[in-house]
């Protein structure tokens, strides 16, 4: 359905609203506040690791009776996470790769402001996964984790995958998160909304592919853990390489194969658009 609204002399399309609306936005919150920009990225870190350390001792319940059903109940719990980032509007910086990347295609933002803003919202995304990972360690749950514990299985082998599997796996992961945010942006129905969000996030930590932020939830759930000594290739070299191959994974597959890709299909003069 076209809308009343134009783009150098063209109908917009839905989708090409919602990026130059949200870019705006971003543009004029970094600006006009950074300490503001800043929480918001943190609690859209602290979101993930909230529902990241439920998945865990869910899934260490589950396991003591029902072992291969572990996996399931990570996934589905982790998922609920960015529905609260979406909800409550929290600063992902997974999710900005393709709305900033799709501005900048536009011409709607600088490319040097859209690297600053997505390094800007990673750090904080970490300070605000940091600062929950430790909250939660000392908690009861997590004084009790051992060395079979999900989280121990879940970061050996994030740690012993190559730098073209994180690659590869930082784009599919992507894919999968931006597919939840398109859904999220362009269904009405809120009920519609909220299920697809949670099925495309379900798909990708299910795989076990390589989302940023999700990494460093919970790697920093388990730095603070005695349980690290388990997990020999939990060095900080070793975790600096992997966040930064999947930080160039999660950003081609969020702002190149989804952003760039539906912005393209978008720029179109027949009513083919989304």
């Amino acid at each position: 359905m076209l809308h009343a609204t134009y783009f150098r002399g063209k109908t917009m399309s839905q989708f090409q609203e919602k990026v130059f609306a949200a870019c705006a936005k971003k543009e004029a919150l970094f600006d006009e506040s950074l300490g503001r920009y800043a929480l918001r990225s943190m609690l859209a870190g602290a979101y993930l690791t909230m529902s990241t350390a439920v998945g865990i001792i869910g899934a260490d319940v589950i396991a003591t009776g029902i072992p291969a059903l572990s996996r399931f109940v990570f996934a589905f719990i982790f998922a609920i996470g960015l529905v609260f980032v979406l909800i409550f509007n929290g600063e992902l910086a997974t999710s900005n790769m393709m709305f900033l990347t799709s501005g900048a295609y536009y011409g709607k933002i600088k490319w040097s402001k859209v690297c600053t803003i997505l390094l800007y919202c990673t750090f904080f995304n970490f300070v605000g996964a940091l600062i929950l990972a430790w909250f939660f360690n000392q908690s009861f749950s997590f004084q009790h984790l051992t060395d079979k514990s999900f989280l121990v299985t879940a970061v050996s082998t994030k740690l012993g995958k190559t730098d073209w599997m994180n690659f590869t796996e930082g784009i599919t992961a992507n894919m999968f998160v931006n597919i939840a945010i398109l859904g999220y942006m362009l269904l009405k129905e809120e009920s519609a909304k909220i299920f697809i969000a949670l099925s495309a996030i379900f798909m990708f930590v299910f795989l076990i592919n390589e989302h940023l932020i999700a990494n460093f939830a919970s790697f920093m759930l388990l730095g603070f853990n005695g349980v690290r000594d388990a997990v020999d290739n939990f060095t900080l070299a070793n975790i600096l390489r992997q966040w930064i191959v999947v930080f160039f994974g999660n950003w081609i597959g969020g702002g190149i194969f989804i952003g760039l890709a539906y912005s393209w299909l978008n720029k179109t003069k027949t009513p083919h658009i989304d």
